[in-house]
């Protein structure tokens, strides 16, 4: 995906009537944050090339003012169109200086324009939807004809205004629906209803031929997605999938992936979901497929911007320890790349991720800088789509701190996040062999559940403390719902449900 046409004053923080003095200033500022040679983060080297070429245009008085005449008529042609707004929310505004590192948490919160929710009838987004579908014969029987009934019933949603492409994959992809425009909407079910199941799972095959058939209409006015369903495990093209999802990214199609079943590989899902900003899902049973496809769709046709990323530079001496997407699809997130994809914002709920960092130890007295974080994406009913916004966050090292209680929000986010890491660490214990320790943790997740009212999940949890116990292992089922569903607790309200 291209980057988005950079703001050089906000940038770099300056003003429109700001000397070339100041603009220097402001860069050399930046420059000791951010350049390579004393930041060696991610995004640190993303942003610097941008704060670098606002530099560059700001700096030569023809390039300014040119640009200058381009912000004067691009804004005649805007005037009054969507924007979002980035929130970013520090567990602590003061910390104590101590002679060990300490962490903080960040709450980044992407929040689209009032106006976008208050427009009367519900506006939709057009899709460029690309399903991949499982047809192996592990799919035989009720799964398929779910699968097939969910296919149906998303294309009954869809507009003519929308395309639709739809792969069947087993060990080779067929394209059952090349790209087109959904208006045969008949002719379309009948392709559907022709799947049946056969041979192996081979699942680079399909998504090859799925983000193939998803470029043809690749566009900034749609979202682009593929869904990835399977309910099997994948043989030798793993990384050839990773890599694809990456070279999927960089030009704005999204994945999202589906397990269905016990026998397929979550954290592999979880990665191709992750690098490209979508979601993966457990679907327990066939009967859940109808409602997880349909409700997938539906999300996607509610897109207010899309292609949404984060990149945050931590100062030099900070350290970024962990991502996690918590709203609207909560997520583990990578952070070995300049930007983090976060996937799409509807008009009515934010997206938002939490991110723990370590500050130094022995820091000096006073207000500090402590990250810098700038979040670009298509806003998809602008004349000018593509759209970004920054926070410079700071706080104050003091001696003696006054008692700060932390914002409910993040509290509550850490609360839930501390579930999925229960049981990430009773996996964790068990994989070392420590079946007690395992044991242990799974029962405190019990215990921590039904203090919460979540008594279904307690008794998982329990259940899966006493097999752990006494065979030394999680049933495929009771992992995948533990981690699924403690990870689904962090997702909030939409602002109609608040």
């Amino acid at each position: 995906m291209s980057r988005v046409e950079i703001d050089p004053y906000s940038i770099l923080g300056v003003s429109t009537h700001s000397s070339i003095e100041e603009v220097k200033a402001a860069y050399r500022r930046a420059a000791r944050r951010l350049h390579p040679d004393v930041n060696s983060s991610p995004g640190a080297k993303l942003q610097f090339q941008d704060i670098t070429a606002a530099h560059e245009i700001l700096s030569d008085p023809t390039r300014r003012q040119s640009y200058d005449e381009q912000v004067v008529r691009r804004k005649a042609k805007q005037e009054g169109e969507y924007y979002f707004s980035l929130r970013v929310t520090p567990s602590k505004r003061t910390v104590a200086r101590l002679q060990e590192p300490q962490v903080v948490y960040l709450l980044a919160e992407v929040l689209p324009d009032p106006r976008a929710r208050k427009t009367g009838p519900k506006r939709e987004a057009r899709v460029n939807l690309t399903l991949v579908l499982d047809h192996s014969n592990s799919m035989n029987g009720t799964r398929l004809e779910k699968v097939k009934v969910a296919a149906h019933q998303i294309i009954d949603h869809l507009s003519d205004h929308d395309i639709l492409s739809v792969i069947g994959f087993n060990d080779r992809a067929e394209v059952i629906i090349p790209a087109t425009a959904v208006k045969d909407k008949a002719a379309l079910k009948a392709k559907i209803s022709m799947m049946v199941a056969s041979g192996g799972t081979e699942i680079f095959q399909g998504l090859e031929a799925g983000v193939g058939q998803n470029r043809r209409f690749l566009a900034p006015k749609l979202v682009n997605h593929v869904i990835l369903l399977t309910d099997g495990n994948t043989y030798g093209d793993d990384q050839a999938c990773v890599e694809l999802a990456h070279s999927a990214s960089k030009v704005g199609i999204g994945i999202s992936a589906m397990g269905l079943g016990q026998e397929w590989n979550d954290e592999f899902l979880d990665e191709l979901a992750s690098i490209t900003g979508g979601t993966s899902s457990y679907i327990k049973s066939a009967s859940e497929v109808v409602k997880f496809l349909n409700d997938h769709v539906r999300n996607l046709s509610d897109a207010f911007a899309e292609r949404i990323q984060i990149s945050i530079a931590p100062d030099p001496d900070v350290l970024l320890e962990s991502a996690f997407k918590l709203m609207p699809q909560p997520q583990p997130l990578q952070t070995d790349q300049g930007t983090i994809p976060l996937g799409s914002l509807q008009a009515n709920r934010t997206v938002s991720a939490l991110f723990q960092i370590q500050l130094p130890a022995d820091m000096q007295i006073g207000f500090r800088s402590l990250a810098r974080l700038m979040v670009v994406g298509d806003i998809l009913d602008n004349t000018v789509q593509q759209y970004q916004t920054l926070s410079d966050v700071s706080l104050e090292v003091m001696d003696n701190p006054p008692i700060e209680d932390p914002p409910i929000s993040i509290l509550d986010a850490l609360g839930k996040l501390t579930l999925y890491r229960m049981q990430e660490r009773a996996q964790a214990a068990l994989s070392a062999g420590d079946v007690e320790e395992a044991t242990r943790r799974l029962e405190n997740l019990a215990t921590r559940l039904l203090a919460m009212g979540e008594s279904e999940l307690a008794t998982e949890a329990m259940s899966e403390a006493k097999r752990v116990a006494h065979t030394s292992a999680f049933s495929d089922s009771g992992r995948k719902t533990l981690k699924y569903q403690t990870r689904h607790l962090l997702a909030g309200p939409t602002f109609e449900d608040a």
